[in-house]
């Protein structure tokens, strides 16, 4: 019993890609999280949860250091990826974006070509030696993002031309063109219509396979389509993180229970 405790130990030891220990954000004055622990493991999407306002945006944006560019907001406490404190003076953020890519609420391609959204990161990331690697990248990267097809004929064409269901999925593949190992997803569907979210949604389940992706969501419904682990944030703290299925058949704590049913939101 004591070895297969081990093993088990092991295998989620491995499977961890995100370590949090007593993250806590100030916005000036204003205390937005409090003393958050989470573990997230690798190939899984990991959703936050909670009402406007209780810190999921916030810890999500601690993730790649996104904070870093707040000048009245401090991060205090221990995040790691992969065993490395990514607060750490040695850690470039450039470098660690690159990393954890980000997806934004709102899709925001750059006014330029949708071959051109797609090199950026990799020509300002030296991950190319040719014109060649770079098309590949670009194809590659389309092609994952679940919109090559539509756009294969039209790559000189302006980003925003696009509908906007197709400028959130160009997104999600210009931040996969670095090669992340984390993809954050703040609120990614809250723009779009029902069917460009179901798309989006489709993209995010495959995605799953080769990325650790943590979306923020405001719908319930969409944690429960596409996570398989969610954490429940209420008022900068985190109340409860467990497997999708138990947070939302069985949840553990009261305050859990009001958001699920609706009482507190």
């Amino acid at each position: 019993m004591n070895d297969m405790r081990k093993i088990e130990r092991d295998v989620h030891m491995t499977d961890l890609k995100i370590k949090a220990r007593g993250v806590n954000v100030h916005y000036g004055e204003t205390h937005a999280i409090k003393d958050v622990d989470v573990d997230i493991v690798d190939k899984t999407v990991t959703a936050f949860i909670g009402p406007s306002g209780c810190g999921k945006s916030t810890f999500l944006r601690c993730l790649n250091r996104m904070n870093d560019t707040i000048s009245i907001c401090r991060v205090t406490g221990q995040i790691e990826i992969d065993g490395r404190d990514i607060n750490d003076r040695a850690v470039d953020p450039v470098q660690l974006r690159a990393q954890v890519g980000m997806v934004f609420q709102k899709p925001n391609p750059f006014p330029k070509s949708i071959y051109d959204n797609i090199a950026y990161g990799p020509r300002i990331h030296g991950l190319t030696k040719s014109k060649a690697e770079l098309d590949e990248i670009v194809e590659k990267s389309l092609r994952r993002g679940a919109i090559w097809d539509e756009v294969k004929d039209r790559l000189n064409d302006s980003g925003t031309s696009l509908s906007g269901g197709q400028q959130q999925r160009l997104c999600i593949a210009r931040a996969i063109a670095t090669q992340p190992e984390v993809l954050l997803m703040d609120e990614p569907c809250s723009a779009l219509d029902p069917i460009a979210t179901a798309q989006v949604e489709e993209l995010i389940d495959e995605l799953r396979r080769d990325y650790s992706v943590v979306i923020v969501t405001h719908s319930m419904q969409q944690a429960a389509r596409v996570s398989q682990k969610t954490a429940f944030f209420h008022l900068g703290h985190l109340v409860e993180f467990n497997n999708t299925g138990e947070i939302f058949t069985n949840p553990q704590d009261s305050r859990t229970e009001s958001y699920i049913t609706g009482r507190i939101g």
